[in-house]
């Protein structure tokens, strides 16, 4: 008996050679192993060559090609010329090292391909069980909502939107700003993040309506300051409504007096969020939790897993207090989304009714990987050891008569530059060095109008010896340039 084979039109897009395809994909994971494992051989990071990037505008394929031949072309042309934020020498930006087991959740979590933006099934119970421990980490009742994002620029926008929600109440969300008898301002110290300067443009507010405060020394929001500014916007007939403090700024990794700002934002009627993107999880190394206290009385939390917590991209959350302010803000009921009390639409409130996407992918599972098989304590040790390996590089910096110390590790970020007569050209000469050569891959801020050397040890791979192959390739690219 002979069986005719399923026309093209036919074929649904399964492989028609399950054993081949599963041979090859056994072969993909192994090469993506490989690369993690040796990553520490590679270069950090390298220029993308003109040939390369010139396969990058070929024409959208119409026919297909095989697995392999596209697997050859992701390791040709992709993976040599990634960000190398997986390396132990990137320093450049706060991204994460990722993790195999969170590398693995997330295979498992395109394999199952789930909507996360409702209905009943088991991978919302694991999104909200997270949930719970991050409200248990962070003091917060039962009551309290949190979901997944895809960052902390979303989850800052949405703590604005919420906190707009609860100065204006539920007419916000049918008039706009109409509903406002007053301008609404909010405030955030000189260092805040410019995600939280663009939410206040996306809410409708306007970017000029987030006060920027002072900072002292260490690059912390200055409360007296604070009070001032509160006072005088009130007196000139404005309404403060939000004070955003900031746990980890992306410039040095200050931290604001937590404890301080959130009695004010009590004693005025504030909103108090945290933009905790990567400092919230030093609640987990004991070294550091203390330097958190007030972070337990946020009415908000913004926090990326995908940073200290090692996550791989992208893993984003936000952790609400008021859980009915927070669903409040955003559900939307419509008759394509009717919940039942029984059946696949069961499971009100969906993760919908606590942001603005329907479509939402399985984020949690990745997180859910890395911290069962890790445990808490063991992220702690990683998130003190990037501290520890800051300080080792202060200390390589102070001792180094050629370069100069412009911010100190106050968590994981150390700022500094080569002594030279240009500056600001010496020091973007020198990043640019460095990053070309493979060697580390740090960045550059603005600190008191000067351009500085940034490295951010955030990357769990990151260690001592990394810090000084930093030193010694800014000594010699500095020593170049004479």
């Amino acid at each position: 008996m002979t069986t005719t084979a399923p026309r093209s039109e036919d074929r649904n897009l399964d492989p028609a050679d399950w054993p081949g395809f599963r041979a090859q994909a056994h072969r993909m994971l192994d090469d993506i192993m490989d690369y993690v494992e040796t990553i520490r051989d590679r270069p950090v990071w390298q220029p993308i060559p003109d040939a390369v990037r010139a396969r990058m505008r070929e024409p959208l394929p119409a026919k297909p090609t095989a697995l392999a031949d596209v697997h050859a072309a992701f390791m040709r042309d992709v993976l040599p010329y990634a960000t190398g934020n997986s390396h132990p020498g990137f320093m450049g930006w706060v991204h994460g090292g990722g993790n195999p087991a969170g590398m693995l959740g997330e295979m498992l979590a395109a394999g199952l391909n789930a909507n996360l933006g409702g209905r009943d099934h088991m991978p919302i119970e694991v999104e909200r069980q997270i949930a719970r421990w991050m409200a248990g980490l962070f003091g917060m009742p039962e009551t309290a909502s949190g979901i997944f994002v895809t960052g902390s620029s979303m989850a800052n926008l949405m703590a604005v939107l919420i906190a707009r929600r609860a100065a204006l109440g539920p007419g916000v969300r049918r008039q706009g700003l109409a509903a406002a008898e007053k301008r609404l301002v909010a405030y955030g110290s000189s260092a805040v993040h410019g995600c939280v300067t663009q939410a206040m443009d996306l809410a409708g507010l306007g970017s000029d309506s987030l006060h920027r405060v002072a900072v002292d020394r260490r690059h912390r929001m200055d409360p007296a300051a604070l009070g001032a500014m509160i006072a005088a916007d009130r007196k000139a007939g404005l309404a403060p409504f939000l004070l955003v403090a900031t746990a980890g700024t992306v410039d040095v990794g200050a931290i604001d007096d937590l404890a301080a700002l959130a009695e004010i934002a009590r004693c005025e009627g504030l909103w108090f969020h945290v933009d905790a993107a990567y400092g919230a999880l030093a609640v987990l190394a004991p070294d550091l939790a203390p330097r958190l206290a007030g972070i337990e009385r946020a009415d908000s939390i913004a926090c990326d897993f995908h940073k200290w917590g090692q996550v791989p991209y992208d893993a984003g959350f936000i952790l609400v207090r008021d859980g009915d302010m927070h669903r409040d803000t955003f559900a939307s009921p419509a008759a394509y989304l009717r919940r039942e009390a029984r059946g696949l639409a069961g499971g009100s409130p969906w993760p919908c009714d606590f942001g603005p996407d329907l479509s939402r992918g399985f984020r949690a599972l990745k997180t859910w990987f890395t911290l069962k098989v890790h445990g808490t304590e063991a992220l702690g040790a990683a998130i003190a050891k990037t501290c520890a390996v800051a300080r080792h590089l202060e200390a390589r910096v102070r001792a180094e008569p050629e370069l100069e110390l412009m911010a100190g590790a106050e968590l994981n970020i150390v700022c500094f530059r080569y002594r030279a007569a240009d500056g600001d050209a010496a020091t973007a000469a020198i990043v640019a060095d460095l990053q070309e050569s493979g060697i580390a891959a740090p960045s550059t801020t603005m600190l008191d109008g000067r351009l500085a050397i940034r490295a951010a040890i955030v990357n769990h791979r990151t260690e001592a010896r990394d810090a000084d192959a930093l030193i010694d390739g800014v000594l010699r690219f500095g020593r170049a340039r004479r």
